[in-house]
């Protein structure tokens, strides 16, 4: 008897393009199945698309490197049938009399022909929606089962017009579909329109009864502390008789040391008539005050693991669904002070801080490691939420069990956006894509995929446009809350003395997050669907405090810059791509940068905007090559972002309720509005992102100079001493003050006057003037002293790193050294702040000592404590030092790669005045057989430092 369970199809595929086999899907999957990869078969990766598969086997070059995409033919060019690919595996499995097999296909693009074993079946039109072919009677019981796939591109792929725009000339709108893939100002086409099995595939073993889709909702009163489960699931019976069943379910928590405490374990009894399907409902599940689940900076990201089976008389267990579940209450209404949309996660109001998000790669490369970097990288920069933009995808799975690992919060769009779907230049598809049909089945199937993660927080029917009226409607009824979940626009409360007698809440199809048009409607921009969302361009780091920035409560898209470090720029362009831009001078004082033509293909966004704001990278003197101009950019980078941030922190609920940033990231090497950049490597904009959303944050307000200390917690922040410090560029403090038992209310703002304060780092100038003094200041050699300790395990590395400016002892009045780092726990994450900080005036015993307690956090083996020093006869100030990590090597070629990617680091970017430890946390894998070297780069250090 095979396992009852799930077994991924993700290996041993083979590809080839349809025109060149001649053979029908019949002869692949009985008489003539290919050998291997031969001509005209290659590897595929399943999942993946046809041009990916291009990509891995050198058919094609590289898209997204330097000019190469134009190199490829589009599919407007080619026809559908170029890339309408056959796609071929094998499995084996063998049955007993009364199980089932189910061939799974969780997604394709755009539709396809399954072949098993010479039989046909049919996989219909749309993105997304799930196909289940139940293949029992087809199989082969003693040998090899042969699969082939026959995928065809979306019907309406489009054409690119010669002055590119946003999605093409709009056809792809008529499909169901991706319509970035047509190219916008942030992306090149895509040349096969994402064609492929580019989701996973597996198959499938039950017994007699299938279980089918369950639904889990949790409601809550008494304040919290009295909750219930809710839990409904369809069942299907296979067999040719009635199942008698006992369906179960549990519900454990994980402890500490792997220990799960089982909290519920109920059986009921249920009938299946033969060959039917029934939707049963469990008895609620009562849970006295329970781990709740909170958004990344509000607390722990409790999750309960919900298990249900179902038995069936003598056959026993037939199938088994699990869930991870996390007890939350997510609720939203439009503030009647600032006009914004409000969220409250548990009845504790959250201001939104979080960004837009397309996708992880364009060519739909997508796998759980690099979802689990990315989503990451996001709970480092201390964002909450996570916009899922609607020209791209409904995300996966995957993605949710990490937004709900790390506590982001989702808004999830459906496939609509306004440039594509009536609204763009030119106008076409006003009423959406052709088949409103498939979009509301692809629409509900999507919402049962994904409505049991707790990150899930509201769904949106499209970016910057509704749908059709049909659509909107059937959308807003299939979506509409359960009486529980609805809360009075008035008061801001939710109907807790609601009777659990109503309709169960887990027999809707959702019913627990609202549904919103649009992504510029109720709440969002000015609320009324005229295009108030924006900017998208450099601006004067003081403007993002000013009152008249932006005028509305909500801003869903908010943009600016993005260049990565220079490494990136040689990494993924050829020599010609290396030229920084030409900065012409205008007429009226300002500067236009003219970027060379990679960079203008890669949709580089300029640091001046003329008439507005002056060049932010000219600032610090004109970039002599592309190693400076990289730099210079990191400075303008983190000022730009952290400003944008505090800006409106600096006004949260008397103003505003939230912001997400226009993007977070390229899903291609694209060079505009990103945080990390398509290799994951970390630009600057990131780090001074992390630094202003912090949940407990000492912010200098650039329009006023008042202090500003920022409490978006929920309790109150009091007893705290806040030191401010004024440092000159040859290291000497002409300022120095400590403010003591302040108290900050929590959800709060409080301006303090004169001072800069915390361990926030600001460089300023003269209002008027630049950052020129930095230019000679780079030649200051200040000493440093890098102490530390590795821990390995298996091929990833974790380091502790104390960095000392040595150049002068500290005040012992000083407390700079007492930085607090808060630092997800958890995921083999490290504390920072559990530690007691490093006395900067204690000898080097003390040191040891601090690492001695570091180690008690880890049960690996160390190879021991190390120091490395950078010598220097100068005081001042160490200035944006930030670590690398590469692949030891005695020689490389100029532009080749050897940085090691990704790399978490609890800070980088940062400075350090004299006296002052830095404690910075790097984790990283290392490939087999490199050995890893960490350099120290800084503006006062030059060529960087080998540290490790």
């Amino acid at each position: 008897m095979a396992k009852i369970g799930k077994i991924v199809l993700d290996s041993g595929w083979l590809a080839a393009r349809s025109t060149e086999v001649q053979l029908t899907g019949t002869q692949l999957t009985t008489t003539h199945p290919p050998s291997g990869s031969t001509s005209p078969w290659m590897e595929a990766d399943v999942p993946g698309t046809v041009l990916g598969t291009l990509v891995k086997n050198k058919v094609v070059p590289d898209p997204f490197y330097g000019l190469e995409n134009e190199t490829i033919i589009d599919i407007a060019d080619s026809g559908r049938e170029y890339y309408t690919f056959w796609f071929f595996t094998t499995f084996e499995r063998k049955l007993s009399g009364n199980q089932h097999l189910v061939l799974n296909f969780r997604a394709i693009n755009y539709s396809a022909e399954v072949y098993l074993n010479g039989h046909q079946k049919v996989l219909p039109k749309g993105m997304f929606r799930r196909h289940s072919l139940d293949v029992t009677d087809i199989l082969n019981p003693e040998g090899q089962n042969l699969l082939a796939v026959l995928v065809h591109p979306p019907d309406h792929p489009g054409k690119i017009p010669p002055e590119g725009g946003q999605g093409g000339d709009h056809e792809i709108g008529k499909d169901v579909a991706t319509q970035y893939v047509q190219g916008w100002d942030w992306i090149a086409p895509i040349r096969d329109r994402n064609t492929g099995i580019w989701d996973e595939v597996s198959i499938y073993v039950t017994g007699p009864v299938k279980i089918i889709d369950p639904h889990l909702v949790s409601t809550f009163f008494d304040g919290y502390k009295r909750v219930y489960l809710h839990a409904t699931t369809e069942l299907e019976n296979k067999g040719a008789w009635v199942a008698e069943c006992n369906l179960n379910i549990q519900v454990s928590l994980e402890l500490e040391g792997s220990i799960c405490l089982v909290e519920h374990l109920q059986t009921q009894h249920v009938s299946i008539p033969a060959g039917k399907s029934v939707q049963y409902t469990f008895p609620e599940l009562f849970f006295y005050k329970p781990n709740l689940w909170w958004p990344n900076g509000m607390g722990k990201q409790s999750m309960y693991n919900v298990i249900i089976t179902v038995d069936v008389g003598e056959y026993g267990e037939s199938d088994s669904w699990s869930h991870l579940f996390g007890f939350r209450k997510i609720e939203s209404y439009i503030d009647s002070r600032t006009g914004g949309r409000l969220f409250k996660v548990n009845g504790q109001p959250i201001f939104i801080r979080g960004g837009n998000w397309i996708l992880s790669d364009g060519l739909l490369r997508l796998s759980k490691k690099r979802y689990r970097t990315d989503i990451k990288f996001h709970a480092d920069m201390n964002f909450n939420m996570i916009r899922c933009w609607g020209g791209g995808l409904a995300e996966r799975p995957e993605f949710y069990h990490y937004c709900d690992i790390y506590g982001l919060l989702v808004w999830q769009e459906f496939w609509i956006t306004g440039d594509v779907d009536g609204r763009g230049v030119p106008v076409s598809n006003p009423d959406g894509p052709l088949d409103h049909d498939l979009f509301l089945l692809c629409a509900r199937d999507t919402v049962k995929l994904l409505r049991n993660h707790p990150s899930l927080a509201l769904w949106v029917g499209g970016n910057e446009q509704v749908p059709p009226p049909d659509i909107n409607d059937a959308l807003k009824n299939d979506l509409k809350l359960h009486p529980f979940f609805v809360i009075s626009e008035e008061t801001g409360k939710s109907m807790e003395d609601l009777s659990l007698q109503s309709v169960d809440p887990s027999q809707y199809l959702d019913g627990t997050r609202v549904y919103i048009q649009g992504s510029m409607w109720d709440g969002f921009a000015s609320g009324r669907g005229d295009f108030t969302d924006g900017p998208y361009e450099i601006q004067d780091p003081e403007s993002f405090f000013r009152d008249d920035f932006y005028k509305y409560g909500f801003n869903p898209e908010v943009g600016s810059v993005g260049m990565p470090v220079a490494a990136t720029i040689r990494a993924t362009m050829p020599p010609e791509g290396w030229q920084i831009p030409f900065f012409r001078k205008l007429p009226n004082g300002y500067v236009k940068e003219v970027a060379n033509p990679i960079w203008e293909y890669h949709k580089y966004i300029p640091y001046s905007k003329p008439g507005k704001v002056h060049d932010q990278i000219l600032l610090y003197g004109t970039p002599t090559d592309l190693d400076d101009f990289c730099l210079k950019a990191q400075l303008a980078n983190y000022i730009q972002y952290r400003a944008l941030v505090e800006g409106y922190t600096s006004h949260m609920w008397g103003k505003h309720t939230g912001f997400l940033i226009w993007k977070t990231q390229n899903p291609w090497t694209g060079l505009r509005g990103q945080f990390y950049d398509h290799l994951l490597d970390q630009t600057a904009g990131f780090y001074g992102c992390r630094c202003a959303a912090e949940p407990i944050h000492v912010q200098l307000n650039l329009a006023t100079y008042f202090i500003e200390v920022v409490n978006t917690q929920s309790a109150e922040l009091s007893d705290v001493a806040i030191e401010a410090s004024v440092w000159d560029l040859s290291g000497t403090c002409p300022y120095y003050k400590v403010f003591d038992k302040l108290s900050v209310p929590p959800k709060k703002i409080v301006s303090f006057d004169y001072s800069i304060i915390s361990r926030n780092f600001y460089w300023l100038h003269l209002p008027g003037g630049d950052y020129k003094l930095l230019e000679a200041y780079r030649k200051r050699k200040v000493p440093l002293k890098i102490t530390s300790r590795t821990f390995i395990k298996g091929s990833t590395y974790e380091m502790e790193m104390h960095v000392k400016n040595t150049s002068k002892k500290p005040d012992s009045k000083c407390f700079t050294y007492k930085n607090n780092f808060i630092t997800r726990l958890g995921d083999d994450d490290f504390d920072m702040a559990s530690l007691e900080p490093v006395n900067i005036g204690t000898k080097e015993k003390d040191e040891v000592g601090l690492f001695q307690r570091i180690c008690r956090h880890f049960s690996r083996e160390t190879d021991g404590l190390r120091v490395a020093e950078i010598n220097g006869t100068e005081e001042g100030v160490a200035f944006f030092l930030h670590f690398s990590v590469h692949a030891s090597k005695t020689e490389h070629k100029e532009g080749e790669d050897t940085r090691i990617l990704p790399v978490h680091y609890s800070d980088n970017y940062f400075s350090l005045v004299p006296g002052e430890v830095m404690p910075i946390k790097i984790s990283f894998e290392v490939p087999p057989g490199v050995t890893p070297r960490i350099t120290l780069h800084g503006w006062n250090y030059h060529g960087g430092h080998a540290v490790f």
